[in-house]
């Protein structure tokens, strides 16, 4: 059993997946952390390969973008992401988003 850092929560979220600057793959994020995400997509990159990532947000008109992303793992459940690079103003946009993600503890 794989023990993470920091927890991850379902999503669906699109994305868009970019090599080198130039080539650009649709995907489907399906959980997600602060520091990480699963991507459903096409494409079959090799493990430390090196994206940008657009985190597309509903209702927001810019993506998120992760600056430097590396693939920790790719195969038929998706590709595994760690964020390595993210500016400080999509930084505090991601970290918003997860904090919503978060279950809120009830005190009784």
């Amino acid at each position: 059993m794989v023990t993470r850092k920091h927890p991850r929560f379902p999503v669906s979220l699109s994305s868009t997946l970019v090599h080198n600057n130039r080539f650009r793959h649709a995907g489907s994020i399906r959980n997600i952390s602060a520091k990480g995400c699963r991507v459903d997509s096409i494409i079959s990159p090799f493990t430390g390969m090196q994206l940008a990532i657009q985190l597309h947000i509903p209702g927001e008109p810019q993506p998120i973008l992760i600056e430097n992303a590396a693939v920790r793992w790719s195969g038929s459940a998706g590709i595994g992401l760690e964020f390595l690079t993210v500016a400080p103003p999509h930084q505090d946009r991601l970290d918003r988003m997860i904090q919503l993600l978060q279950p809120k503890t009830s005190i009784q």
